[in-house]
């Protein structure tokens, strides 16, 4: 399927909540013009940064939809539709489709594991029929999904039972899987990054958009980061770099979705916390504004 590639930095949102836990659709809009602001190109929706798999069908309908809504056609809205139930999944893609996402995109289920490339491929060939023209991206996650299958056969042998397998978000750290990926086919497939503190070193390989959770909170220092490698500077990409994989450093001591929905909120915009399974914060609060504080981390983060 021959569609506009994904370029720079797409957010992996998170999904606001209101003070009862229910999805506050309302603080999406503002979320939306933060993120476009600090130089965000695309949306990912309802994947792991989003909690995706800890909301119902209907809520995640909802959020995608409102998504839609707020971009309203100034970046694009690819949609995380992986579920369990292959059913729900699905019925989720068609939604997508019909509300106007750009592109849907799935994990394999992970409580029953796709244990090999004809399980994936039986798993995830019915959701991108669902939508079937919309561009399709497996998300590969095994840390995740627990399925560690040979991604890059996949992808040589995937056309044949998905039409439209477009491209893959790459959330794993084999940077020579990566490589061969973008090479499938003669460069065919849109391969898109997802381990932000490894940016630097994708972009070298050939990564051309990365998908991540930071960027929520620190987009300019990626995309710093990128115009340092596009210009021939690497001795600056690597100094943001290793800035960037310090900040990630400090974050991971602390639960890290709701760290990054603390961040938003000290921005301005109130967007909650997390479901469980996630920890929330609970009276670490002050011990994460201190953190910040020490890495001068409003001296690169996103700003409103």
């Amino acid at each position: 399927m021959t569609h506009e590639r994904l370029k720079g930095l797409n957010a992996a949102t998170l999904t606001p909540f209101s003070e009862d836990g229910e999805v506050n659709l309302d603080a999406i809009g503002p979320m939306v013009e933060f993120l476009i602001g600090n130089g965000i190109t695309g949306l990912y929706v309802c994947g792991s940064t989003g909690e995706g798999m800890s909301l119902s069908t209907s809520e995640r309908k909802a959020v995608t939809a409102e998504f839609v809504n707020a971009a309203s056609g100034r970046v694009r809205v690819i949609a995380q539709v992986g579920h369990n139930s292959i059913a729900e999944a699905k019925e989720l893609a068609s939604h997508a489709a019909s509300v106007g996402v750009d592109i849907v995109s799935a994990t394999c289920p992970s409580y029953f594991k796709a244990a090999d490339n004809l399980s994936l491929t039986r798993s995830v060939a019915p959701i991108a029929a669902a939508a079937p023209d919309l561009p399709f991206y497996y998300y590969h996650i095994p840390c995740l999904t627990g399925s560690n299958v040979d991604i890059v056969r996949f992808m040589e042998d995937g056309r044949e039972s998905v039409p439209n397998l477009a491209g893959l978000k790459f959330t794993d750290t084999n940077l020579f899987e990566f490589q061969m990926c973008l090479a499938v086919d003669d460069h065919a497939f849109d391969v898109i990054w997802g381990v932000d503190e490894m940016l630097l070193g994708a972009l070298a390989t050939g990564a051309q958009a990365a998908i991540g959770s930071t960027y929520n909170v620190a987009a300019p220092l990626s995309n710093r980061i990128i115009s340092a490698f596009n210009d021939g500077d690497l001795e600056q990409a690597r100094t943001l770099q290793l800035q960037s994989a310090l900040m990630i450093r400090e974050l991971q001591q602390f639960p890290f979705q709701a760290s990054l929905k603390m961040i938003l909120t000290n921005l301005g915009l109130p967007i909650g916390t997390v479901r469980p399974p996630l920890t929330e914060l609970l009276s670490r609060d002050s011990e994460l504004v201190t953190m910040l504080e020490d890495i001068e981390f409003e001296s690169y983060g996103c700003k409103r």
